[in-house]
């Protein structure tokens, strides 16, 4: 439960080798020497990410395994994390996700199915768990990272973006089932960030870095705002590109 100031003391990252997820949970807990529960399938990377979010002044980091293939456990996941984190969860951050090759899934295999799993399938399951387990303590907050990709789908990345568009379109209505119950939603559209999961690829217009992301998604929490976009001009770009005919669309560059 958040303290007399209203500071988190406790943070959940589903994803927990994320860089955005990571640089949220630094900036939530850094500052009140909060508890962070990082949860992932890699225990040597989460392990490392642990040490990264003491040595920056978290006052205590767990790890606990999740998969976001596996939706039969991500409830069991919710309850082991509040466990492990001494009580009640104020912030859930939904940080994974697959970025996957979309040459390359487009042509055949199970590349496109592993992205859709997981980005949409495994965010539902992860979301449904987390709005559950916080509304029943009465409090709490959702962070769920989305992307600018879903706010309209290119040809360039349309497996991705259809995930994240699915994916974000969820967490908007999950915010509105929330509304009363002392839990809320906050929806993050950053667009390209530099991670290691975007290193060697071209950066499009308007990049902006993991650190950015998680100042803007700190700040949306503490605004109690529902949709935060990164950076802000994003907003009033895709208000254009939601409305281009597809023709002119199309001809958007990659």
């Amino acid at each position: 439960m958040r303290d007399a100031l209203g500071a988190v003391q406790s943070v959940l990252v589903l994803g927990g080798t994320s860089e955005i997820g990571l640089a949220i949970a630094e900036r939530l807990a850094g500052r009140r020497a909060a508890t962070v529960v990082l949860a992932g399938r890699d225990p040597e990377s989460l392990r490392a990410s642990a040490e990264e979010l003491r040595a920056a002044g978290a006052g205590r980091v767990e790890v606990i395994d999740f998969d976001a293939q596996d939706p039969a456990r991500h409830r069991d996941t919710l309850t082991e994390a509040a466990r492990v984190a001494g009580g009640d969860l104020d912030v859930v951050v939904v940080a994974f996700g697959l970025l996957g090759d979309q040459t390359v899934d487009e042509s055949g295999g199970d590349g496109a199915v592993r992205v859709a799993t997981t980005n949409y399938v495994g965010a539902v399951s992860a979301g449904l768990a987390a709005a559950d387990h916080l509304r029943r303590q009465g409090h709490g907050a959702i962070v769920a990272l989305s992307s600018v990709a879903g706010e309209r789908v290119r040809r360039a990345n349309f497996i991705y973006g259809s995930s994240k568009a699915g994916m974000d379109g969820f967490f908007q209505g999950l915010g509105d089932s929330l509304v009363g119950s002392g839990v809320s939603v906050l929806i993050v559209r950053p667009g390209f960030v530099r991670t290691r999961m975007t290193e060697g690829m071209s950066a499009a217009p308007f990049a902006t870095t993991a650190a950015a992301v998680a100042e803007a998604t700190v700040r949306g929490l503490r605004a109690g705002r529902e949709v935060v976009w990164v950076p802000g001009l994003l907003r009033v770009v895709f208000a254009v590109f939601r409305h281009l005919p597809r023709p002119v669309w199309r001809r958007i560059p990659s």
